[in-house]
């Protein structure tokens, strides 16, 4: 089988196990983590393509999200992404790295003028708490 079989049937299971988490949380009564939860990725994706068109982020930095980019769409990964979790987990690792490089930089402002997600999950990658009082954010 060839490898563009294995790249669907992963981002099948990874689409399914998210899917089913969204509805656990729907139906546990958490609809904003829920909404939160879905919208995740797609928002990392946009923070990604800002950080790298913006000409504030430094070069060294904007090469080790491309290199994290594009380990991301690789459909070959050091833990392959038809393995339940820890396929999704060594990429949510990587993209950790590059950004958590970019906030010890002193690109934290950067980060944040660039989600276009809500606050929770931004504080959640920032790494504070959800509680925690952050700035005001400028749209």
């Amino acid at each position: 089988m060839s490898w563009w079989f294995w790249t669907l049937v992963a981002l099948a299971a990874f689409v399914l196990a998210w899917s089913i988490l969204v509805l656990f949380l729907i139906a546990a009564g958490r609809r904003t983590e829920a909404r939160a939860l879905a919208g995740f990725l797609p928002d990392c994706i946009v923070l990604v393509e800002r950080l790298l068109r913006d000409p504030r982020v430094p070069r060294r930095r904007k090469l080790i999200l491309a290199a994290a980019a594009a380990y991301l769409a690789l459909p070959f990964d050091l833990v392959p992404d038809f393995i339940p979790v820890a396929g999704q987990l060594d990429d949510a690792i990587i993209l950790a790295l590059a950004l958590r490089g970019l906030l010890h930089s002193g690109g934290g402002e950067l980060i944040r003028e660039n989600w276009p997600g809500p606050e929770l999950t931004l504080a959640l990658l920032l790494g504070r708490s959800a509680r925690s009082p952050s700035p005001p954010r400028e749209r």
